[in-house]
């Protein structure tokens, strides 16, 4: 079994295929020590994130952030077909039908990742810890506090926790922070862990039971008797293996054409700077609503992370969305001075994003041996271990495991190459 990838989704499928009982490769361009987007997120584990980034009302939002170069969002203008038809995609699935179906999909998706993220940390103990507190999402107005509202009453309806909290309110859960909010919305199904220490917890376990890697190594196809996958080229080897999973983040739309699928996908690139000694220690993470940043509290620090920044992989760091995001901290809990944030190293990392916001997870009909996992955007943390264990039951046959989602139309690698299945 080969897994193209490892990140924290290809990680988490190798690891649920060798509890197993398969022989995994696994192969990666980056080196064993990397800084991809698995490593520098906000660390968020979040069954609140029911709405998928294509929703109604999203697309002229952006339009309107795009005039500004501090905001949460950016789109690098540039010819490019591809972008194009992501964004011709992206308008179409923004609906309300799309939103009411993507719903209870994520609910099951997150909530199941979750449970199986608590199994992971305490199997691997130098994972972490997973901190189930929850998150707040913090308003810094009334507007952006009403919005909160509606999303926790859609939250609350699929069976999710959600209290709406004034500003004395966000107090109580953040003591000894300095705010400047009229309130929010605690989300208490939802948790936090460190990425990086779950990172190299799961490489090093792997390692331990067997798994093969390769790392630097360049993917320049598949090998196919037919229908039938029989390997892929890799660096100067054939790799030989009759069972595939693509699990390649943004580089898994080469992949796909080499089979015949369409896999479109952007990379959304996010920023995040880490404060190792915070002015003041949040006691959960908190979501700027009306900034779109994260603010998560890890043993090795405070991170700030944010934006959405479609744009090539390569191009520089854009240190005007660093701004904004140091700017918005400093808007919601002044202690954290923009001024002194700004020396900071920077972090930044690509996520795979798909035109409608939903992942790319199961077989692909027009091959055999071949699963897709890919497309997480920024829920690719969150998600990995149930993308794990749905990528095992598909390549080994169901475990039993009640907890573990049924891939779904929602969730076809194949939706938009013509043929979606019913």
């Amino acid at each position: 079994m080969v897994v193209l990838g490892a990140g924290i989704v290809g990680l988490c499928v190798a690891d649920a295929l060798v509890r197993r009982g398969a022989a995994v490769t696994v192969v990666d361009r980056g080196a064993p020590v990397r800084e991809g987007a698995s490593f520098g997120n906000a660390g968020l584990i979040v069954p609140s994130h029911v709405v998928p980034l294509a929703a109604p009302g999203v697309l002229g939002k952006g339009l309107r952030w795009m005039l500004d170069r501090e905001s949460p969002f950016f789109v690098q203008p540039r010819l490019d077909l591809e972008l194009v038809r992501w964004g011709w995609r992206f308008m179409r699935s923004a609906t309300a039908r799309h939103v009411a179906l993507a719903g209870p999909v994520l609910r099951d998706l997150h909530l199941a990742s979750r449970a199986l993220h608590l199994e992971l940390a305490a199997r691997l103990p130098d994972a972490g810890r997973v901190a189930e507190r929850g998150v707040v999402i913090l308003c810094a107005t009334p507007a952006g506090l009403h919005e909160e509202v509606v999303v926790a009453e859609g939250a609350r309806a699929l069976g999710l926790r959600a209290e709406v909290v004034d500003g004395a309110g966000v107090g109580d859960l953040m003591p000894g922070v300095t705010l400047d909010v009229v309130g929010g919305v605690h989300y208490l199904d939802d948790a936090h862990a460190s990425p990086r220490a779950l990172m190299v917890a799961l490489q090093t376990s792997l390692l331990a039971a067997g798994v093969a890697f390769r790392w630097e190594t360049a993917v320049y196809g598949v090998e196919l008797a037919g229908r039938r996958v029989t390997g892929v080229r890799a660096g100067d080897e054939v790799i030989e293996s009759d069972s595939l999973v693509i699990a390649g983040g943004v580089d898994s739309s080469a992949f796909g054409r080499d089979l015949g699928v369409r896999l479109p996908m952007q990379p959304g690139r996010g920023y995040s700077v880490t404060v190792a000694d915070p002015p003041q220690r949040p006691a959960l993470p908190a979501l700027l609503s009306e900034a779109r940043v994260a603010v998560t509290p890890f043993d090795e620090g405070v991170r700030l992370g944010g934006t959405m920044e479609i744009a090539r992989v390569d191009r520089p760091v854009d240190h005007r969305r660093v701004r904004g995001i140091t700017r918005a901290v400093e808007r919601y809990l002044p202690a954290f001075r923009a001024d002194d944030l700004a020396p900071l190293p920077v972090w930044t990392g690509a996520r795979p994003v798909s035109p409608d916001g939903m992942p790319y997870l199961g077989r692909i009909a027009r091959r055999d041996g071949v699963v897709v996992a890919t497309g997480h955007g920024m829920m690719g943390f969150s998600l990995g271990p149930v993308t794990g264990a749905m990528v095992a039951d598909i390549v080994m046959g169901p475990s039993g495991d009640a907890r573990v989602p049924k891939v779904g139309p929602l969730l076809d690698p194949e939706r938009f190459s013509g043929r979606a299945r019913a």
